[in-house]
């Protein structure tokens, strides 16, 4: 399984960017599909999860800004980001957490980071 992230790039604060994380690779069962995020100095952190029953969680800073979406095969995840403020800056990966075949491990992928910066 690999995945690989895109859409990163500078905004403007107040902006619009989408990110898109491309999965390939056979799987058996997901589990989770998120979106992380990791600024200069500071440990990574959670931004965006969908469960595998399609349920939604996103960090408190971005709620109501942030929204996590997934293809029906699974194969893309979309983070859609609104309204966008400089602390948004930071490189966004994506991470899977899957079973690639039915008796495989369950087993968790990073993808390549994209940068995101919100700056004027």
């Amino acid at each position: 399984v690999q995945l690989q992230a895109s859409g990163g790039g500078l905004v403007q604060p107040g902006g619009s960017l989408s990110l898109s994380c491309a999965r390939s690779g056979s799987i058996s069962s997901i589990y989770f599909m998120s979106w992380y995020r990791q600024a200069p100095g500071k440990q990574r952190e959670l931004v965006a999860t969908i469960s595998g029953a399609k349920t939604k969680t996103y960090a408190d800073s971005v709620k109501g800004r942030f929204t996590i979406s997934v293809d029906n095969a699974w194969s893309t995840v979309h983070l859609q980001m609104n309204n966008l403020k400089p602390e948004d800056t930071a490189v966004y990966y994506c991470h899977s957490d899957l079973r690639s075949s039915a008796r495989g491990p369950r087993s968790t992928y990073w993808g390549k980071g994209t940068q995101v910066t919100v700056s004027s």
